[in-house]
């Protein structure tokens, strides 16, 4: 605990009780109405089955039909309870990397809204208070400006904190630490002080949270200089890419989809740790290669199944590092498929797209016989009706439409 106090005034002070109570008078009441909501939820079992029951946070859940298309050998594929290892949903397996990372390393802390004994919005800190106390697990004021730079400082004595924002989008408040002092603080030092920090927490279009809870903010994050960024997208990279995001010296960003949580997959038993510059293959192919990352990736797979009923043989490439790209298994594809889609649901301008076409164009441009189609949320605050909602938001129909123009 003294380290984390040193780190207060190494980063930022508190704000004041005025404004504090400002805040709290702002947002407590919203905050406290999508806690306490409970809902119908349906968990997409890695079979393809479904099961349904409540949910304490933020209403109805997406129903994601995570098997649409997967690889060629699908037909004899085991059935998910003959595999070894154990079940979770994606934010138990959140809370499993970080539990064993909190087991392995004692520097290893989290701070943030509620994320003590009531566990977190969205449960990934669920019974770590009461095993660790509340030291390693800190309940902080709503004051995502003061608890990020408190992070940011804990992190320069030598703690490895793990800094929960209960929305993406309350991060906004606390941009100019993460761009002035987490980002640079290591180079502006001249090497003397590490920032093995970890910012995560859910985010992009939910079902009808409106537009200041919707919020995908890749885009704001991507030009911080000395910064990573990974989303995760299935149980199994979820856990992977904590552990991986804590065990850093660099800060990093891990982007959480509202709307994965739910989704249940078998892993493995034993330890393992990804690599967070590494995309994943989700779909080997040969007419076009198709790259997206989070909630994308599922909506790409629906998409996939209709292409191969119509003849296509699409490449499904989960990005996964946001920040480095990982070009090597990228390029690869490129080289093979001599077609690039992107679908995102960043927005479309100034978005991870916008910068992955770029990155593509600039290393690979001779090897494409078509130009780059990238599919992004329109460039509009996203509507609270839930039509509208799914207007603004990159749909399967309009995937396979673009997989037929580019391969004509």
């Amino acid at each position: 605990m003294a380290a984390i106090i040193q780190g207060i005034g190494a980063a930022t002070a508190l704000t004041s009780a005025n404004s504090l109570d400002t805040k709290k008078s702002l947002f407590a009441n919203s905050r406290r109405s999508l806690s306490e909501r409970k809902g119908r939820l349906f968990v997409v079992r890695s079979d393809g089955r479904l099961s349904c029951g409540l949910i304490g946070r933020g209403g109805r859940a997406e129903q994601l039909i995570t098997n649409a298309v997967a690889a060629k050998e699908d037909a004899a594929a085991a059935s998910t309870s003959s595999k070894p290892g154990h079940e979770l949903l994606l934010f138990e397996a959140l809370r499993e990397g970080l539990e064993e990372e909190m087991d392995r390393d004692p520097t290893v802390c989290v701070m943030g809204e509620d994320v003590g004994h009531y566990g977190g919005s969205y449960k990934v800190t669920k019974g770590l208070a009461p095993k660790y106390g509340d030291l390693r697990v800190l309940d902080t004021p709503i004051a995502e400006n003061s608890f990020t730079g408190m992070g940011i400082g804990a992190a320069m004595t030598g703690l490895r904190p793990v800094i929960e924002g209960m929305n993406m989008g309350f991060l906004l408040l606390a941009f100019n630490q993460i761009s002035n002092n987490c980002g640079m603080l290591h180079y502006t030092s001249g090497g003397q002080f590490k920032i093995p920090v970890v910012i995560r927490g859910p985010g992009g279009v939910g079902r009808q949270l409106g537009a200041e809870h919707s919020q995908r903010l890749e885009s704001y994050f991507q030009s911080i200089p000395g910064i990573q960024m990974v989303a995760c997208s299935t149980p199994y990279n979820a856990k992977g890419l904590m552990k991986a995001a804590i065990r850093s010296d660099n800060p990093v960003i891990l982007f959480e989809h509202v709307l994965l949580y739910n989704l249940k997959e078998r892993i493995p038993d034993e330890e393992y740790v990804l690599n967070l510059e590494e995309a994943e293959m989700v779909r080997p192919g040969e007419h076009v290669t198709i790259l997206t990352y989070s909630r994308m990736r599922y909506h790409v797979m629906q998409a996939a199944k209709t292409l191969v009923n119509k003849g296509y043989d699409p490449e499904v490439i989960d990005i996964r590092s946001l920040k480095p790209f990982d070009l090597y298994t990228i390029g690869k594809s490129v080289k093979k498929t001599h077609r690039v889609l992107i679908v995102e649901e960043c927005m479309r301008t100034g978005g991870i797209g916008a910068s992955l076409t770029a990155a593509i164009t600039e290393n690979f441009h001779d090897y494409l016989d078509a130009p780059i189609v990238c599919l992004s949320s329109q460039d509009v605050p996203t509507p609270y009706a839930g039509t509208l909602e799914n207007w603004t938001v990159v749909q399967p129909p309009q995937i396979v439409t673009a997989v037929e123009q580019l391969c004509q």
